[in-house]
């Protein structure tokens, strides 16, 4: 169904992301889901805006040339990245490494950027930079929250979504951007989108 936010129905996610389909739904944006695969390694002095912009973009057109051989849909594609001092902090490879990362996040102020791109032939690509300030974390409460297994497979090793909003003192910026897709400026593409009706020149 066409909404205010988005003229063109279906559209297409390249994200096997829960969460980034949950808040598709949340806005009432109907979407088919693409499974893309790209080289996530960030290239020799890349700064982390570039880094997911790029990737946003890579997965935006992964997903468009997916459909090459069917009636392609307009492709949404994001990417997220905590960072902290510059270095982005990706998914730990183990319970050791993620309690260092939530270690080093402790009592300290974050940033979260998300790019998320559409590809409807042309590119147009928006990022979002929010700010994250945990509070002081004891060992004991890092080692708890691992136990529960939430963010083991999240970068910086936590989701604002669950039980890690208790250590979050603060945010300024985008709360969806943090999940994961910027909701404000996913509208803001999806509005550009021309309806079907516009399309088949009715």
């Amino acid at each position: 169904m066409e909404t205010l936010y988005c003229p063109f129905s279906p559209i297409a996610l390249a994200s096997a992301s829960p969460r980034r389909q949950a808040l598709l739904t949340q806005i009432g944006v109907e979407f088919k889901r693409l499974d893309v695969r790209v080289n996530e390694s960030s290239q020799p002095g890349e700064m982390p805006a570039s880094y997911v912009r790029r990737l946003a973009v890579a997965k935006a057109r992964a997903g468009w040339e997916q459909q090459l051989l069917q009636g392609r849909l307009p492709v949404l594609g994001a990417d997220t990245a905590v960072v902290i001092e510059d270095e982005i902090l990706g998914k730990p490879t183990d319970q050791i490494h993620a309690e260092a990362m939530l270690a080093r996040l402790s009592g300290r102020s974050h940033q979260v950027l998300t790019a998320v791109a559409l590809v409807n032939g042309g590119i147009q690509c928006q990022l979002s930079i929010s700010t994250v300030t945990f509070k002081p974390l004891t060992k004991t409460e890092r080692q708890a929250y691992l136990a529960s297994g939430e963010g083991l497979d999240k970068a910086g090793a936590y989701a604002i979504q669950g039980q890690a909003a208790l250590f979050i003192c603060h945010l300024e910026g985008s709360y969806s951007g943090v999940m994961g897709l910027p909701l404000y400026e996913t509208g803001e593409l999806l509005r550009s989108l021309p309806s079907r009706k516009e399309i088949a020149g009715e």
